[in-house]
């Protein structure tokens, strides 16, 4: 069943409210300008680096023999990654040689959503109404319940084991003749599950631990382990509040392909003449043109998502440092929801032209063949809007 608090806040408090919001906005608005203006930089000095890398990297075919030769040079080559290490999780009596060990878990917890639904009222007063429901979610750490707003779900919250978390790596993961750093063997991916059997000892050690929790229910089988999953409950089919599902995972020793710098026996980034620095892998034999594209990939989409996220947040920006404005006019509901109306729609317009005119002067500092035009382009839109907007008034 939800759960409703209702909470009014009076006309001077929303005045107040809106002056303190001016300056916070300013803030984001600042700080997402100049994101929008660092990430066009860092868009065009990655694929600088890129193409760079791209210019200088050589293919080796065979790297069963450390080549004196290739030291300082930037390879792309593929071979097998492999290693001899055991990596081993002493608490379920899994181990295996691996490149990669991890351990999931899980928790089966109550969680608490809000929805928020405010009222303006005459004479500038607004009620708010937050209505909490509950459900049960698998979660990656437990949920404190005690901070749960409906006293009927405080305290509903327990774990059978609380247990965490865990990713083992090998130090020692060779490349043909060669060793490969840990940044790149951490960017090994493509896990597989890793199924394993509880023996008797551990199986009883985790109903012994799980049975001395004052929540557990005593008498029935509380241990089931499955292929690679152990799950702390009476049932996985059914899972109850305090169940806990651990999942085992690793990466084998398989084919990859690198780019990087020869250093010595191992490897390392190549520092472009900006700064940047660039090194790739990928799972299976893959050419050096595919792996170049899907770093220029990368990079163009990490580019856009900054730049929705910088839009975004000069909007917010804008809208809290004019939130004065409906404020203003709540004092007759109707006409405050006009005026806030209009001033979105003014924070939309303004701010998706503001980010336009960052975007384009970053791109006249870094790029001036591009910059200018979409300068001019952006420059002309405004004063088109501008126009028209004086022609409907």
């Amino acid at each position: 069943m939800a759960y409703t608090t209702s909470k009014s806040t009076s006309y001077g408090q929303r005045l107040t409210g809106s002056l303190k919001s001016i300056g916070f906005g300013l803030i984001l608005f600042i700080v997402a300008s100049i994101l929008l203006f660092n990430n066009e930089g860092r868009f065009v000095k990655q694929r600088k680096a890129i193409n760079e890398t791209q210019s200088v990297t050589v293919h080796v075919d065979n790297m069963s023999d450390v080549d004196l030769s290739l030291n300082g040079k930037v390879i792309h080559a593929g071979a097998f990654a492999n290693t001899e290490e055991m990596l081993a999780d002493p608490q379920f009596g899994v181990s295996t040689v691996a490149i990669e060990l991890r351990r999931e878990v899980e928790y089966y917890q109550y969680q608490e959503n809000v929805s928020t639904r405010t009222r303006d009222k005459v004479g500038g007063g607004r009620e708010e109404v937050k209505t909490y429901t509950y459900e049960k979610k698998w979660t990656s750490q437990p949920v404190n319940s005690e901070k749960f707003t409906d006293p009927a779900y405080q305290q509903s919250n327990f774990v059978l084991a609380n247990l965490e978390a865990n990713t083992q790596i090998a130090q020692h993961v060779t490349f043909g003749a060669y060793t490969l750093p840990p940044s790149m063997v951490r960017s090994i991916g493509g896990s597989v599950g890793l199924d394993f059997a509880l023996s008797d000892e551990q199986r009883q050690y985790w109903e012994n631990a799980i049975a001395k929790n004052q929540n557990a229910t005593g008498g029935a089988t509380m241990v089931h382990q499955r292929g690679n999953v152990a799950y702390f409950g009476k049932s996985e089919t059914s899972p109850e509040i305090g169940d806990v599902r651990i999942t085992f995972t690793k990466v084998e020793p398989k084919d990859i392909s690198i780019i990087a710098q020869v250093n010595g026996n191992t490897f390392e980034p190549y520092i472009a003449k900006n700064g940047r620095d660039f090194s790739r892998v990928a799972a299976g034999n893959v050419s050096a043109v595919a792996m170049f594209a899907d770093a220029h990939s990368s990079n163009s989409t990490l580019t856009w998502v900054l730049r929705i996220i910088g839009i975004i947040l000069v909007m917010v920006g804008l809208g809290m440092m004019f939130s004065i404005l409906p404020t203003l006019f709540k004092v007759i509901p109707f006409l405050g929801s006009i005026v806030g109306a209009g001033v979105g729609l003014v924070c939309i317009v303004g701010g998706l032209a503001w980010s336009m005119l960052m975007i384009s002067f970053s791109w006249l500092f870094y790029r001036p063949l591009i910059g200018i035009p979409l300068l001019a382009v952006t420059v002309a839109g405004i004063w088109y809007l501008r126009k028209k907007g004086e022609g409907k008034r």
